[in-house]
């Protein structure tokens, strides 16, 4: 059962959407949302300052880092005022933190007394990041030791949930929090497994099949034998207009994705809608 939900803020627009998830899942699970903002240690103290400082005529250096440390400070205690205007808006139970250090390490050290993390695609630096997945929140989705909502940047209210399942130990865990969500929230689940031989494929759906009996939710069941996973998966959301993935975080090979990158990896960067990832 989810009843804390911590998400990130930095003032970006994806960090806003993933604030209006995390306040709304509250709204539906009756949990408490939690914002964090991380003021960058490496905006204060990275090699960038030390050559703006001293070309610019700082002296001492150190002096130029307490004012940058207080400007970056007084812009989280913005952000942080916006995201509790809206938790109070939505009348949902809400607290703040504002800590510094190297982002992705605070905010999963804070995910650690979370239920789950939610955080936007990309932050305030998406402008000088390449791909679709920003380098925080790839390194958050890696760190996480909790389940990990990746959102997108427009906000839909989730109303077709899918599951990516392949019958693997962490497909297993993200089947029930997929059948944990649906069941609190009144929703259906379509499960989809990829796999080119028709017999195994149908197998793992008979495995899902099987534990989702006792929920009380409706399933679909759904085995594409064409066409690489990652890419199917992908796929599959945009035709059926899914908007809310459910994904471990890892597959079966381990070799595999040490060496071309992980299905769960592809679709995170791919994915047309909200991922949850379950580590």
């Amino acid at each position: 059962m989810i009843k804390t939900i911590l998400v990130g803020v930095d003032g970006s627009e994806h960090a806003r959407t993933a604030a209006r998830y995390a306040i709304w899942l509250a709204q539906k699970l009756d949990a408490t949302v939690v914002g964090l903002h991380v003021v960058d240690i490496v905006s204060i103290e990275g090699s960038f300052f030390h050559d703006i400082s001293g070309s610019l005529g700082f002296e001492p250096y150190l002096d130029f880092s307490s004012k940058m440390r207080e400007v970056l400070y007084e812009r989280g205690k913005a952000i942080l005022e916006e995201f509790r205007n809206r938790a109070a808006e939505a009348n949902v139970r809400f607290d703040t933190m504002l800590t510094m250090g190297i982002v992705p390490n605070e905010i999963a050290d804070a995910a650690k007394t979370a239920d789950l993390l939610a955080i936007g695609h990309r932050g305030v630096n998406e402008k000088f990041v390449t791909g679709l997945l920003g380098s925080t929140a790839e390194n958050v989705t890696r760190r996480s030791p909790k389940p990990v909502l990746v959102c997108t940047l427009q906000f839909k209210e989730v109303e077709h949930p899918l599951l990516a399942y392949d019958g693997s130990q962490r497909a297993a865990a993200a089947m029930h929090s997929a059948a944990e969500f649906c069941t609190e929230l009144g929703l259906p689940l379509t499960v989809l497994t990829v796999h080119r031989d028709e017999a195994t494929g149908r197998k793992i759906l008979a495995e899902a099949e099987t534990y989702l009996r006792a929920y009380p939710i409706e399933v679909r069941l759904e085995l594409q034998q064409t066409g690489n996973a990652p890419e199917r998966i992908a796929n599959f959301i945009r035709e059926h207009r899914h908007d809310l993935l459910f994904i471990g975080a890892y597959g079966h090979s381990r070799i595999i994705e040490l060496v071309l990158g992980s299905t769960t990896e592809y679709v995170l960067r791919n994915a047309s809608c909200p991922v949850f990832l379950h580590r």
